[in-house]
């Protein structure tokens, strides 16, 4: 079965960057991208995905926040908060959130794909 993967970050080229990345992963599959919170709720709600990864510092019109995500999302989902910041803020913020893990997005060529693959793994443990 593939590993069902929510892309959500404001920046196209981000996203854009990540598909690729991802795509090169036949065991990946993405089920959707968003460039807001309140549209990420709503995609992980709908296509139940393994895990979203979530730019923690998203504009969003609709003042829906990170945190809010927490409490919508299906059980057994996994978030993986991605951020170009890495201070304690940052570090609070992707806690709050429930996320698994923080990735510094420099980092997401050399560390999305194994981070995925391990958490997918202690998933299914």
């Amino acid at each position: 079965m593939p590993i069902k993967v929510l892309l959500a970050d404001d920046s196209e080229i981000v996203r854009r960057g990540m598909r690729q990345l991802l795509a090169a992963q036949p065991r990946i599959e993405i089920v959707g991208e968003s460039s807001d919170f309140a549209r990420t709720i709503q995609l992980a709600r709908d296509l139940n995905p393994q895990f979203v990864i979530l730019d923690l510092h998203m504009p969003d019109e609709t003042k829906v926040t990170p945190q809010d995500l927490k409490s919508q999302l299906n059980p057994g989902v996994q978030v993986l908060a991605i951020s170009f910041a890495n201070d304690e803020e940052t570090k609070e913020l992707a806690e709050s959130v429930g996320a698994a893990v923080l990735l510094d997005k420099i980092d997401l060529g050399s560390r999305l794909i194994p981070t995925i693959m391990q958490l997918s793994c202690d998933a299914a443990v």
